[in-house]
C-alpha cells in the first residue's frame, strides 16, 4: 500500500513525518488534526474516555483512541509516550498548565520536544522553519502537536493550521510558488 508521507523544504527523505498525533482539544490540537484531515494525512492519538474536549465531545473524524480514564493528563503523557517528539505551541513565552505539563512529560520519557512561543518567535525566524529544523534533527515520523486551548489563548488555533501548512504541505497551500517557508 502507497503511504504517503510528508516532506517539508530542504527536510532529507530519509527524516519524512508519516503522523500528526494530539489530544484533540481546542486550539493546538485540534489545529494538528484539522490540518491532516485536510490534506489526507495519517493522524491519530489518545483522547480521554468518553471522547471529551471543552467544546463537547470529538466527533467521529477524528482518528482517536481513548484512554481508560476521562482525566486529560492520562492522554497528555500517553501521547507523548507514544510519539517520536512533540511540539507544543503557545503565544505566550512562559508555558503553563497542561503544555507545562506536556514538556515535563517529554523529558520523563526522554523524548525530543520543542516549545514555540509565537509571541517571542527568536530572531524573526519563521516558527514553520524552526519546526522543520526540528523535524529534521531528530529524524521524527510520528509527531506529537499540543499547545494551549483556544479559549486560553484565541487565535492560537489558526496560526497553528498556517504553521503546520507551511512547514509539511507548502506545494498544496502555495500552488505555483517556487521555494518554501523562510524564503525570500
Amino acid at each position: 500500500m502507497y503511504r504517503r508521507c510528508l516532506t517539508p523544504c530542504g527536510i532529507n527523505r530519509t527524516t519524512m513525518i508519516e503522523k500528526l498525533v494530539s489530544g484533540g482539544q481546542t486550539g493546538a490540537d485540534r489545529a494538528a488534526l484539522d490540518v491532516a484531515i485536510r490534506h489526507g494525512f495519517s493522524h491519530g492519538g489518545w483522547c480521554p474516555k468518553g471522547r471529551i474536549a471543552l467544546d463537547g465531545v470529538l466527533g467521529g473524524q477524528y482518528q482517536l483512541r481513548e484512554t481508560p480514564s476521562a482525566d486529560y493528563l492520562q492522554r497528555t503523557e500517553w501521547n507523548v509516550r507514544d510519539t517520536d517528539a512533540t511540539v507544543v505551541f503557545t503565544f505566550a513565552a512562559t508555558v503553563t498548565g497542561g503544555s507545562r505539563k506536556t514538556l515535563t512529560f517529554a523529558r520523563v520519557h526522554r523524548k525530543p520536544s520543542l516549545h514555540l512561543p509565537l509571541r517571542q518567535v527568536r530572531d524573526y525566524e519563521d516558527p514553520a522553519v524552526q519546526l522543520q529544523r526540528f523535524v529534521k534533527q531528530y529524524r521524527i515520523r510520528v509527531l506529537n502537536v499540543a499547545g494551549s486551548r483556544e479559549s486560553k489563548e484565541p487565535g492560537l488555533y489558526l496560526n497553528v493550521v498556517k504553521i503546520l501548512e507551511d512547514a509539511f504541505f507548502w506545494s498544496e497551500t502555495h500552488p505555483g510558488m517556487i521555494g518554501g517557508p523562510g524564503e525570500g
